[in-house]
This record gives C-alpha cells, structure tokens and sequence, in this order.
C-alpha cells in the first residue's frame, strides 16, 4: 500500500522507512475499526449481583455508585485543578495524575454501558476530554474490536495489540526496534511508552482523516469542540499553562494507565490464555476499576466494576484453570518479573492469531 507521507526532518537515514512502516502498522489496525462496529446487546452481558446470578443480561436502570463515582471524579477535578497556585505542583500534579486514571478508567465503565440502560446519556458523562489527545468515540470504537476475544492479540484485528506483523517489523530500523523493545519492559512502557501511544494513535489518525476516513472526521470535530471548554477552565480559570497539564498530569496519569495494559495479554493458541489476572491490588485494582481482573472482564464486560470481586471470588477457580494460570499476586509481582526484563517478544510468534 502507498504511502504519501509528510517530508521527514533532518534525522537518522532509516527515518524513512520508519515512518512508514509505523503508518502502515497502524493502519493496519484501524482499518480494521469502522464507524458501524456493533455495540454489545444486553442478551450478551453477564451481571453478578452478590452472590450468584446466571448471565442473563439484566442491568440495573441506573447503577448508583458508577453514578456517584463519575460526579465524584469530575468535582475532584475541578478542586485540584483549582488549587493549582495554591498549592504546590508537587502536590496537584500527583493527584491530578491519579484522576486522569480514575477518568479514564470511568471511560472504559462507560464503553461497557454502564452506568445507565441509556447509551445518550452515558455517552454525555464520558465525553469530556480530560487528557485531550484520545476522543471517546474513537476509544469506544477501537475497545469493542479489541472484545472480539477470538482475535485477541491479533497485529491487525486487535486494535490493542503490542505485537507487530513479520512483514512491519523487516521494515523497522535498528533504532526503532530498540524503542519497540524498550518498551515490553514495564519501565519502558511506563516511560516511553506514555509520548509513543499518543504520537501512534495521533499519527494514524492524522493519516485516516487526510484520505477522509468515514465519519472520522465528524468525530474528531465533536471531540476538538469538546476539548474547548477544558483548555478554557485549565488554561484560563486555573491559571494552568496547558503544556504543564499535558506534562505534569496527562502524560504520568497516562502512563499509570499502561501499567494495567502492560501484561494483561499474551500470544497464546487458546483464547482464554491469552487473557491475564493481577489480583490483590489494593491501591491501582480501585483506580482501575478492578479492570485487573481481566479474565473476568473479557469473559463477562457487563458487570459493574462494584460487583468484579464477589464475582470473582465465586469462579476464581475456573478462570484460573481457563486461562493456563496466568495469575500474578500483585502489580508489585509484575514489576518483579518484567521491570527491566522483557515481557514478550515483540513480534507476534505466529504472525497473526
């Protein structure tokens, strides 16, 4: 496929070639994600309500604490952001961070359905672009493909997959493989990997809406709108350089959420191996939404994050034997295993699922 890609700036002589191997990368993965991608039905979702329920599909109209928790973020937002001049940066930057996460795990609530039967009006609450660079729409897109669990860590269909095609990766040069690779450390990922997921995303998306991908550009004009109002508040009611909100609270909050993505997947042959499990996370499972019970969500994404544990509890077991014992104690344990060694390889050990 031919690429027309922008002139490149002075810089090694395998640039080039980078740039466009990564554009094709990336591509590969969007073409795959269409405007008409089907939301799940009711009939498809599992709901736990204490103890034991079958997978019926039956939600609550409103779920209180989901509810609860996204008014809860966005005054908490408000307050910190207010407070920046106040008090010191070392203090809002960290808890700002920490909402970013909240926010964006909320966001994920929100794809899922939840937390009302009402898809309008649970699309209002996670709309608001609180880390700018990534529009909801786009997100909801992307994240129900990555649920069609038997193409999981698939290079191409799998819009959340880290592992790259044999073809892309002959086609990568030295210093790119280097970054690549850097980043199936959890150091890595965490460091780097926050500046080269949005530079990815925003580079192929630039490179969508210039061959009028369609819809896409309807989209990213509803998030841009969207994004006034908070540049406005950050900007000119907090008094907060937005260059130091990207930095000091965007970019970290961004790479905390890549500590739960970091070793959630894994190429294996069975579907459910594929899919990991971090229990006992008393501090990042909450920010999380307990998201790191993984097998879990991908076995049944209709559960409300509040109902994750006592479900888990009751078919721990199970998942446990499902998913070949892809299980690690803590985040701490992953950080043990995987801080400075890799995870994975980065080339998908078959090429594609």
């Amino acid at each position: 496929m031919s690429k027309a890609l922008p002139p490149n700036r002075s810089g090694p002589v395998e640039a080039p070639i980078d740039r466009e191997a990564v554009t094709e990368h990336i591509v590969a993965h969007r073409r795959h994600v269409r405007i008409e991608v089907a939301t799940s039905t009711g009939s498809q979702l599992t709901v736990a309500l204490g103890s034991v329920r079958a997978r019926s599909g039956l939600r609550a109209a409103i779920e209180i604490p989901t509810l609860a928790l996204i008014v809860a973020t966005y005054a908490a937002w408000i307050g910190i952001t207010l407070a920046y001049g106040h008090w010191p940066l070392a203090v809002v930057a960290p808890i700002g961070a920490l909402l970013i996460v909240l926010h964006g795990s909320l966001q994920h609530e929100i794809v899922h359905r939840h937390p009302t039967r009402w898809e309008s009006i649970n699309r209002l609450f996670g709309m608001l672009p609180l880390a700018f660079w990534l529009p909801f729409e786009r997100y909801r897109q992307t994240h129900i493909k990555h649920h069609t669990d038997a193409r999981l860590t698939d290079p191409v269909d799998d819009p959340e997959s880290y592992y790259w095609r044999p073809e892309d990766w002959a086609r990568v040069g030295p210093m790119t493989r280097a970054f690549l690779e850097l980043q199936q450390t959890l150091a890595g990922r965490v460091v780097f990997g926050s500046f080269w997921r949005i530079w990815m995303f925003l580079h192929g998306e630039v490179y969508l809406l210039v061959r009028n991908e369609p819809g896409l550009r309807a989209i990213w004009l509803e998030h841009l709108l969207w994004c006034i109002p908070v540049a406005l508040w950050v900007q000119f009611v907090c008094r907060m350089p937005l260059w130091l909100y990207i930095v000091a609270i965007v970019l970290p909050g961004n790479g905390i959420l890549l500590i739960r993505s970091f070793a959630e997947h894994r190429a294996r042959p069975a579907v459910r191996e594929r899919i990991a499990i971090v229990e006992k996370s008393w501090f990042l499972g909450p920010l999380f939404l307990f998201n790191n019970l993984h097998s879990l969500h991908h076995e049944a994404p209709g559960i409300p994050w509040y109902e994750y544990n006592a479900r888990y509890r009751l078919i721990r077991d199970r998942l446990i034997a499902e998913n070949g014992g892809l299980v690690y104690r803590t985040y701490f344990d992953v950080a043990r295993r995987y801080l400075f060694r890799p995870y994975e390889r980065t080339q998908h050990p078959t090429g594609r699922v």
